[in-house]
């Protein structure tokens, strides 16, 4: 183990090769996460509905809702086993290669042919190369292992957030306290920074959305973007926020644009956006203080 430490602090075209393998493994996971935690979220927010009206009419509905999207009664991110949901043939070790099975697979499941969506591979591809990339620009140590969980946590979170509009508690509030607990010794940020950049990030949308709605009548946005700006602001540091919030709402507002005129979302038809929070989140990260620098130089 020793020797294998050695030469990935010592080689850094090991180091980074590595690291991209291990992302792309990772990434399969990632996808598991992604599928499973959105429902898993609404079989407990269910079967804690009937709890606490003590409703055996509610409890039965949680059973049917359960039965009908074919959750089993025991399900999480490990149990049961990745299958088809065509045909329920479970996937093989030699099936679930990351990228390359999909590739010699042609896109289909290897028993009923039912097409493979393309996002597992994307998933897979974009966690291994993320994971690269940061192994190369940081080098071997603490920050490399940190970012590194960090980007793995915005991909899942940007994923979901596309599919739900919902940012899970169980991935935003850990981030968070990683973030804090990485900064300790200053990894990213002055502590005393990833602190305030944790209350200033959640504060700051918060009281945009409550100035929205008292303003519209409208909620603006979910409590999970609150959450997620401040756990970025507790990896990154509160100096980064508004180049945060600047990237975030001008990609958001680009897409946002790109949608209506292309008639694909309606203006009335909500735009999730953590994924816009989360890649900027990413960039603030990874090259945040020269940004910070050229930003600022535009004012001075």
């Amino acid at each position: 183990m020793t020797d294998v430490l050695n030469l990935l602090q010592s080689s850094p075209f090991a180091f980074t090769t590595t690291a991209t393998v291990i992302g792309l493994m990772v990434g399969s996971f990632l996808n598991v996460v992604i599928h499973r935690l959105p429902r898993m979220m609404q079989r407990d927010w269910n079967e804690q509905a009937a709890m606490l009206l003590e409703d055996a009419t509610l409890a039965d509905c949680a059973t049917k809702l359960r039965s009908a999207n074919d959750i089993p009664h025991r399900y999480n991110l490990v149990v049961p086993r990745s299958s088809c949901p065509k045909c329920g043939h479970q996937i093989r070790a030699i099936e679930n290669i990351p990228v390359i099975s999909y590739l010699v697979l042609r896109g289909q499941c290897a028993t009923c042919k039912s097409p493979i969506g393309l996002r597992y591979p994307v998933v897979e591809a974009a966690s291994g190369i993320l994971t690269g990339y940061i192994s190369w620009h940081f080098g071997f140590g603490l920050a490399a292992v940190a970012a590194i969980i960090f980007a793995w946590s915005l991909i899942a979170l940007t994923v979901i957030d596309f599919d739900t509009q919902l940012l899970p508690d169980s991935i935003t509030m850990p981030l968070m306290w990683v973030g804090l607990l990485v900064n300790i010794t200053g990894t990213f940020s002055p502590l005393h920074s990833a602190l305030i950049g944790a209350v200033a990030g959640y504060l700051s949308l918060w009281s945009v959305y409550w100035i929205f709605k008292i303003t519209t009548g409208k909620e603006g946005m979910g409590f999970g973007d609150f959450k997620l700006l401040a756990a970025i602001g507790a990896w990154a540091g509160w100096k980064l926020l508004p180049l945060v919030i600047l990237l975030s709402s001008l990609v958001g507002a680009v897409i946002g644009i790109m949608l209506i005129v292309l008639q694909r979302h309606g203006r009335n038809v909500p735009i999730p956006f953590g994924p816009y929070l989360a890649a900027a989140g990413l960039i603030a990260l990874l090259w945040g203080g020269d940004l910070n620098n050229v930003y600022l130089g535009l004012f001075r």
